[in-house]
């Protein structure tokens, strides 16, 4: 069996260390000459870290990431804590798995320095993409043809192995755009921020904030309304008046984090809607290319992760049955990742709310939460923390299967 990915992000990265760890023959096409420090911090939690681990990333996880104490939902103005949610170390204890926070550029590093380099290509671009009886052919810039019995889709947002075979619709504007920077731990330690995930809301914005890096770099998102400035790009810069202008009325503490970033981010926020299907006889979506979404819930990241590891065990599973290994891959995963992402949609009101009716129900919602939630942990969390990838793929994932969100 031979696998071809397009795509050497997240997905794509995790997806060979899996096939390079059951030994299957693979090669990861990216067309970037370079694996370049882009992106913005992630949340890892349990469910993906879990599945690092069995990748052999334990230790260098370990020296990338930062364990946050708790997670707090606070008042835009006041900073009330309306809500707070323990993670490290309690999180491990109950789920069997830390709960990092890591820069993108610092995770795809240590997965790419795990990978056999002759797995991957740079630079190489893809034109066309091709299945027949016999396997599947890519067609690249240079005129070269690669042929191999599986292609995967880890190709992003704007995936072409999805334009190809699957559902061609346009990407979803949000009506959102994200400002995000990264300052020296000082700035934040001066400003009172603490080791924890933190979660501002406010009318129409919301601002995310956490260490990363080691714990040598603080990275805050602040997602309010559309700009017609933003580009859907992670590279793209930003003007620190006008993010202040964004954020006017907020508490001290968030506006001067934003004044002291030198260097602000904005990107244009999208999604897609949810597939029906994701592979075809020897073709097979994943991460956003198949389920690209709204980051309020965390988890982009950390469902391409547990793609990876379902995805490659099906295919090492297969005894060469590569269409029923897909079809697996497909039942296992599409239904929990298209519920994460229309959550993830939804939870924007959630962290948006301007009517003070819904704001007072929803801080009412969150004192129960504080009060009933078993361990401290909402039934959200416990879903999403406690699937277990390599359970999922040999049916031993009863206990998870209780739980319902």
């Amino acid at each position: 069996m031979r696998v071809i990915l397009i795509g050497c992000g997240i997905a794509g990265a995790a997806l060979s260390l899996t096939l390079q760890r059951a030994g299957i023959s693979h090669v990861v096409l990216e067309q970037a000459s370079e694996l370049s420090e882009v992106g913005a911090g992630l949340q890892q939690s349990p469910n993906s870290i879990r599945v690092l681990e069995y990748l052999g990333l334990k230790d260098e996880l370990a020296r990338i990431g930062v364990p946050p104490a708790a997670h707090l939902f606070k008042d835009y103005k006041t900073g009330e804590v309306y809500l707070k949610t323990p993670l490290m170390p309690k999180v491990e204890e109950f789920f069997g798995a830390p709960y990092y926070h890591v820069h993108r550029a610092d995770l795809l590093d240590i997965m790419v320095k795990a990978m056999d380099p002759q797995n991957i290509r740079l630079n190489t671009k893809v034109v066309d993409v091709k299945e027949n009886a016999q396997g599947v052919e890519v067609h690249l810039s240079d005129g070269t043809v690669e042929k191999g019995d599986v292609l995967i889709g880890s190709d992003g947002l704007h995936s072409m192995v999805r334009e190809k075979f699957f559902t061609p619709e346009k990407p979803r504007p949000s009506g959102c755009v994200a400002w995000r920077g990264l300052v020296p731990v000082e700035v934040a330690r001066n400003l009172g921020f603490e080791q924890n995930s933190y979660v501002w809301m406010g009318p129409h914005r919301s601002a995310v904030l956490y260490y990363v890096c080691g714990g040598d770099l603080f990275n805050w998102v602040g997602i309010g309304p559309y700009n017609d400035n933003a580009k859907e790009s992670w590279s793209q810069t930003g003007s620190r008046d006008a993010a202040l202008t964004e954020y006017e009325g907020w508490n001290e503490q968030i506006r001067e984090l934003i004044a002291g970033t030198e260097s602000l981010f904005m990107t244009n926020m999208i999604d897609r809607e949810p597939l029906d299907r994701w592979v075809t006889d020897r073709v097979a979506l994943m991460g956003d290319a198949a389920h690209a979404m709204m980051p309020y819930h965390a988890q982009g990241a950390g469902q391409s992760i547990e793609d990876a590891w379902v995805l490659g065990r099906s295919l090492e599973m297969a005894e060469g049955d590569i269409p029923a290994a897909l079809k697996k891959y497909e039942k296992l995963r599409l239904d929990r990742a298209n519920r994460v992402l229309l959550q993830s949609r939804a939870a924007e009101n959630l962290f948006h709310m301007s009517d003070p009716d819904e704001i007072s129900r929803r801080n009412a919602r969150f004192a129960r939460h504080q009060q009933e939630d078993q361990d401290g942990f909402p039934v959200g969390q416990r879903w999403l923390y406690s699937y277990d990838a390599e359970k999922a793929v040999m049916g031993t994932d009863d206990e998870w299967r209780k739980l319902s969100w």
